[in-house]
């Protein structure tokens, strides 16, 4: 959900850090390889992560904050066998371009517009979208632009309802209600070194399995200049995801995407019950809890590939 300024390598150099290439999950004993990209979308240079056959069912891994398509580094390798797997950064986040503010509105619809202008300029006709955290409201915006080729719904983490919703967000509620200067101030803390690394630890009950490339690159991103003030307008327009929930459920209810819940049960922003409540619109969604925390990935990735697998395996991609 929601930064470490020091010396560190070119972002280039981080790009390919990043890859950790390993073995697909179905025993296949050639590496996973990753591209590492960009696609112009309007005034935006998207970076993304790409590995699996051109012609395979496509996955679109949607990040959230405060990271980038490098959380999905060790997922990507277990289904590159199977499918066609993509994870953008997101405008503002990663290696993506991040405009002055000035020139991009920096709110999920505009998130989400960027994001229908990457699926159009690389031909996605059909694909299953993977939704965390931030990815969530921009995928399920998608979602609702693009119904007839969303062929199923991965959330881990990724909250659509109120009562997913913990205490954790009261300061960022008074915000929405009071947006006032002082209010935006007391939320530069969710950018602090402490409190990005904090998100990956909190409810893991061994942090030590918890690396902090996640979250020192996340860090690192985020000192760079300008993108404080992005962060705290995003968390100001989250509000707008919240007012669309009833639209979302309208989308469920009508359509019964496939829906595969997967969570860390100890999240200290996204309930339980948040995950459950899918089963309220989608009475066949399957949930699965984790004891962990919000980035699940982190520390059971093995363990959501498989059911990633079995699940996309039954679908009608």
């Amino acid at each position: 959900m929601l930064a470490l300024s020091a010396a560190a390598p070119a972002a280039a150099g981080l790009s390919t850090l990043a890859a950790s290439p390993g073995l697909a999950t179905s025993g296949s004993t050639v590496p996973a390889k990753i591209h590492f990209r960009t696609q112009k979308v309007g005034d935006v240079e998207v970076f993304y992560r790409e590995a699996g056959p051109a012609d395979a069912p496509v996955l679109l891994l949607l990040h959230g904050f405060p990271s980038s398509g490098h959380m999905y580094r060790d997922l990507i390798p277990h289904l590159a066998d199977s499918y066609r797997v993509i994870a953008p950064d997101l405008p503002g986040f990663g290696e993506t371009a991040a405009p002055p503010r000035e020139e991009f509105t920096y709110g999920f619809a505009t998130l989400a517009t960027t994001m229908e202008g990457f699926v159009d300029a690389l031909g996605l006709e059909r694909y299953a979208i993977y939704i965390f955290d931030y990815g969530a409201p921009v995928g399920l915006r998608l979602a609702l632009a693009q119904q007839d080729r969303i062929s199923a719904i991965v959330s881990q983490n990724g909250n659509a309802y109120v009562e997913g919703l913990s205490q954790g967000w009261s300061p960022i509620q008074r915000y929405w209600r009071e947006p006032t200067k002082e209010n935006r101030e007391a939320l530069r803390i969710f950018q602090t070194p402490d409190a990005v690394r904090q998100q990956y630890v909190m409810g893991v009950p061994d942090p030590s399995l918890v690396s902090t490339d996640g979250s020192n690159l996340d860090s690192f991103f985020l000192a760079r200049a300008g993108r404080d003030e992005i962060q705290l307008d995003l968390i100001l327009d989250y509000r707008s995801n919240v007012e669309l929930y009833p639209q979302f459920h309208a989308y469920f209810r009508t359509r019964q995407p496939p829906l595969l819940a997967v969570w860390g049960r100890n999240d200290p922003f996204f309930l339980p019950a948040g995950a459950d409540a899918f089963k309220r619109d989608i009475p066949g969604a399957e949930v699965h809890f984790f004891d962990t925390g919000h980035f699940a990935l982190e520390t059971h990735h093995q363990e959501i590939a498989a059911l990633l697998r079995d699940f996309l395996g039954r679908q009608k991609l």
